[in-house]
Formats: structure tokens, C-alpha cells, sequence
């Protein structure tokens, strides 16, 4: 895990008492909310339906126990004692009061954590994939280069006022976990003999328009990563709307133009960089990096046997070890997704008893790594299969052993109409609905890998255009409906999904989608096809004369 220097400790910390002159300034009344609005939201804070809201940055969502006890600690001084894991692999804290927020940043940065460019028209927290380092797919591990364009990203003068916000994903793995299709800038990083580089993806994004990112370079060198991604952001800052924030995002520069003449555009002004324009990215400073995200001193004691004879005397970890386990590159360990998905829970919150939980485990059994994913849940990368059948236990005591990891009730759900002011329709109780209908852990594992996705507007922070079954809440006249769509999906195979047809009222929803998933299980030609293969098979409209059926 990258560390802190002098110098970025003395920059969050001047930060911090910079922004609380700006709050003591709006509290007094000196600046009224339309000349803080700028400001608090350089610094994460949103104002929502009933309270401030707290974006913390949790860069290529990495964690170790120091940082997640802290992120407990402020959950309980500050806020109601629990927080919201993000897609974008951050977490926020909804009923903090805007004279504790310098405090709670203050607090913060004692562990080498801020909310600084976690909103607002920037670049914004770069992700990952939540498996980076222990995955055995990987061509390596991406963290470092996550960490390298974070630092070049973080107060870059030109590119702090964007035409809109901008997101960057980084994968190393064929098989896509961090949804690169589906932001600004998606990087793959990939090797032509020894020579490590990147596919450059652009253009992707959810929203009002959802679209796919288009590759623009299937080959940049990593010394050459910063000065053509540089080229791409001065391509979009100069041509991005800026009259519409509508069509202000770079997708729309790159579908109106084309990704033929986007990329020759881009690689003019690669070539035209001046030498003195050139960043200085020497391999030394790629091997500093690369050197914080070491992978630990692994275990060598094979304890194979003492899992298999857990598993066997108790057949709910037996469960839990089906679903939630992922294999690991190195030998004798296991990579465990942590759900914040309880049936009847809200997607992606944990209390400050469960943070203080999970990072006790990850200090004592997996060599003090945690991440968070982009489905709304938490990950112990390294962890000896020895230690699994202590973790599960202190996990289902803590309400955090949801065998659903990868299951149609492991929901991404944002936190819709509860809270958010630009929502049309509530999200988490839909989701809670919906999760009651599949509660049996046994009926979720028959049904296989799915993947439902809830968004309560059309700005998809539920990301429901890349869901399976995608629902989107939307407004008429008053009443929530919702809209369902089929077909999306964020891996390697991205696509877009398609709307179904009307609208439903909310109570009917769980209904539709009980419909949809007895289409699926008729339509499979065997209990290994799983519903999106199924889906891609027959097409849509099975499945659209199971939804309606009865609505």
C-alpha cells in the first residue's frame, strides 16, 4: 500500500484547515450556499434530501485495518454509526452535520485518508479491481499504476475544471472486474513479450446516455501512459460541451465525432508535445511504485485439510466457502468477499461494529489487506485457507456471512429517493423487496451468477444499464415506476442493456422479476447455463412476455 509522504501529509492537512475557515465562513453566514456550493464540493461534501453527505476517497478501493477502524470511528463520532460503500469503491457518511466535517477530515488524515477530488468537475477516484494482486488471471497487479495516475491526477491545474466529472478504471485481467468499458478512460494493462503496456479504452459512461468506451490504442508503453492519457484530457478539455452539462461528458465528444477521428485528434496532440511538455516517468520511479504494493509474506503451512474438515462438519460454511471464496495465486490461500448485502439490508452499508469487525480480521488472519469492490461489498484478498473457518465465524456473528456474493440478491442498489435529491423513486426498499422473494440461500445457488442492478434516477449510480436485470427508477407525475431492462453487463462482454417495456409500480416489481428468473430457469438448456448466456441465446423476448404476463 502506497505511504504518505512529507509532502502529501502536509497537503491534506493544509486542506483540511482550509476548507474549516470555509465552513466557519458559511456557518456565520460570510458565504451563502451558491458561493460554498464550489467549494465544499472540492472537498466531497454534497448537500442532499435531509443532510450534508461525506464522500471519502478510498483510492482503487484499498484499505488496510488502521484506515477501515477510522472510517468505523467517524461513522460513530459523526454520523449514525454506520457509512455506504460506493461504486466507485469509496465510502459516505449521509447525516454528518457540516460543522463536524473538518473534524471528521481532520480525523482522517491521521490515516492518510481525504475526500479531495472525490466530486466535482475533475478526475475522479480511480478503481480497480477489488482482486488486484491476488487474482491468478492478472498479467500483474494494477494497484500501482491506479497509484501512479492518481498522483498525477490529484491537483492537476488543467485539468481541475473539466467540461464534467471524469473516472479512470484499471484492470489487469482478461476477465473484467473493474467495468472498464463503462468509464472516460478504461486501461487494460497487457504485455507483447516482456514490454508491459495498456489498451486505451475512451468514452464509456452509464447516465442519461449510456454508452461503451471505444478502443483507442491497443498498445501504449507504461512510460508513455501519463503523456497519452494527458493527450486524451486536453483533446476533451478543449472539445467537451461545456453549454450542456447534458452532453458534457467526453462519451458524447467521442460518439459525435467518431472514434476513428477522436483518436486521430488525440494522437496529433500526442505527437505534438513539446519535450519540456514531456512528463518525466523514468523506471525508477516505476519500481518505487510498484514497490509499496509488494505481495506479503505469504504462509506457507498447507492447511487444505483442516478447511475441508470444517466444510464438512458444518454445512453452512460449507455455503458460505461455495460462494463467497475466490481462488488465489498463491497456493493454500483464498480471496473472500465480505457481503454487505444481508437479506433486508441496505446495499453496501456496515455499521462501525461490523468496520471495526472486518478490520480486526484482516490484522490478525490476512496480512492487513482490505478492499472494497464496485458491487457495494468488502474483500479480504490474502487469506490463508487455515484461518477461513475463524473468519466465517466471527463474520456470521457480525451479520456479514450473506453467502450472495455474485447471487441475484447480491444487489448494487444506490441510495435513491431515502436520500439522494436529484432521485425520482426509492431504490432500497426495492431492492429489500426483491432480495425477500430469492431469501433462500439454496433457490439464489439454483438460480446461479446474476447480477440485478437498482438506480433510483437516470444518473445510474446503481449502474442499472450494465445490470442483468437493470431497474431504474423514474417519475409519473408524481408516483414512482420502474423500468426494466435486460441484457447489460459490465465485464468483458460489456454491453448496454435494453429497455423491456413499461414501466411498473414499485409493488409489482418483485413479482417481474420472480417472473422473469421462471422464464430463465424453463429456458436453460442445463443448471450450468447461466441467466445472461440464456438470455443472449433466446433473446429478449421470452423474457419480455414473462415480465408482462400478468402486470
Amino acid at each position: 500500500m502506497y505511504r504518505y509522504d512529507e509532502f502529501d501529509a502536509r497537503i491534506v492537512k493544509d486542506r483540511v484547515e482550509q476548507f474549516r475557515g470555509q465552513v466557519n465562513r458559511r456557518l456565520s453566514g460570510e458565504l451563502l450556499e451558491d458561493e460554498f456550493k464550489p467549494l465544499r464540493l472540492q472537498n466531497g461534501v454534497y448537500l442532499q434530501l435531509h443532510a450534508y453527505m461525506l464522500r471519502v476517497a478510498i483510492p482503487y478501493g484499498q484499505l488496510n485495518g488502521a484506515k477501515l477502524r477510522r472510517l468505523a470511528e467517524v461513522s460513530a463520532k459523526y454520523d449514525r454509526g454506520y457509512g455506504h460503500f460506493t461504486t466507485r469503491q469509496n465510502i459516505q457518511y449521509n447525516w454528518v452535520a457540516l460543522k463536524d466535517i473538518p473534524d471528521a477530515l481532520n480525523d482522517l488524515a491521521e490515516v492518510e485518508m481525504h475526500a479531495i477530488q472525490t466530486s466535482g468537475n475533475c478526475i475522479r477516484n480511480v478503481t480497480s479491481d477489488h482482486f488486484a494482486g491476488a487474482a491468478a488471471d492478472e498479467v500483474m497487479d494494477p494497484r500501482p499504476w491506479c497509484e501512479i495516475i492518481r498522483q498525477w491526477s490529484t491537483f492537476h491545474p488543467e485539468f481541475a475544471f473539466l467540461p464534467r466529472k471524469f473516472k479512470f478504471a484499471v484492470t489487469a485481467a482478461a476477465a473484467d472486474r473493474a467495468a472498464i468499458a463503462v468509464h472516460d478512460i478504461g486501461l487494460r494493462i497487457v504485455k507483447r513479450g516482456e514490454q508491459v503496456g495498456f489498451e486505451v479504452y475512451v468514452g464509456g459512461g452509464q447516465g442519461r446516455t449510456p454508452l461503451l468506451a471505444a478502443l483507442v490504442n491497443d498498445f501504449v508503453p507504461e512510460a508513455e501512459l501519463l503523456d497519452y492519457v494527458e493527450a486524451i484530457m486536453r483533446v476533451y478539455n478543449r472539445y467537451g460541451r461545456r453549454d450542456n452539462k447534458y452532453k458534457a461528458r467526453i462519451k458524447i465528444l467521442v460518439a459525435e465525432l467518431g472514434p476513428e477521428e477522436f483518436t486521430r485528434q488525440v494522437e496529433a496532440e500526442y505527437a505534438a508535445q513539446r519535450p519540456h511538455e514531456k512528463i518525466d516517468l523514468p523506471q525508477a520511479e516505476i519500481d518505487r511504485i510498484h514497490a509499496y504494493f509488494a505481495p506479503p509474506d505469504f504462509d506457507a503451512e498447507d492447511g487444505t485439510d483442516a478447511f475441508e474438515a470444517a466444510k464438512a462438519a458444518e454445512p453452512d460454511f460449507a455455503q458460505w466457502a461455495e460462494v463467497n471464496l475466490h481462488p488465489h495465486k498463491q497456493a493454500g490461500h483464498a480471496s473472500v468477499t465480505v457481503s454487505l448485502k444481508p437479506i433486508g439490508g441496505a446495499a453496501g452499508d456496515a455499521t462501525d461494529l461490523q468496520m471495526e469487525i472486518v478490520a480486526g480480521l484482516a490484522e490478525r488472519y490476512a496480512y492487513d489487506d482490505i478492499r472494497v469492490s464496485h458491487a457495494q461489498n468488502l474483500v479480504l484478498p490474502h487469506v490463508p485457507v487455515k484461518h477461513l473457518y475463524a473468519i466465517w465465524q466471527a463474520l456470521d456473528a457480525a451479520g456479514l456471512a450473506t453467502p450472495n456474493e455474485s447471487l441475484i440478491t447480491d444487489l448494487i442498489v444506490c441510495p435513491g429517493l431515502d436520500y439522494c435529491n436529484l432521485a425520482n423513486a426509492r431504490s432500497i426498499p426495492i431492492g429489500q423487496a426483491v432480495q425477500e422473494v430469492f431469501a433462500d440461500p439454496k433457490y439464489q445457488r439454483e438460480i446461479g451468477r446474476l447480477h440485478i442492478n437498482i438506480s433510483g434516477c437516470i444518473n445510474a449510480c446503481g449502474h442499472h444499464h450494465v445490470g442483468h436485470i437493470g431497474i431504474l427508477g423514474v417519475d409519473r407525475k408524481g408516483e414512482e415506476f420502474y423500468q426494466i431492462s435486460l441484457g447489460g453487463r459490465a465485464d468483458e462482454k460489456a454491453a448496454i442493456g435494453a429497455i423491456a417495456g413499461p414501466a411498473l409500480k414499485g409493488e409489482d416489481v418483485p413479482g417481474a422479476v420472480k417472473r422473469i428468473i421462471d422464464a430463465y430457469m424453463a429456458l436453460r438448456t442445463s443448471p450450468d447455463e447461466l441467466f445472461i448466456d440464456t438470455l443472449e441465446r433466446v433473446g429478449a423476448d421470452p423474457f419480455k412476455e414473462a415480465l408482462y404476463a400478468t402486470a
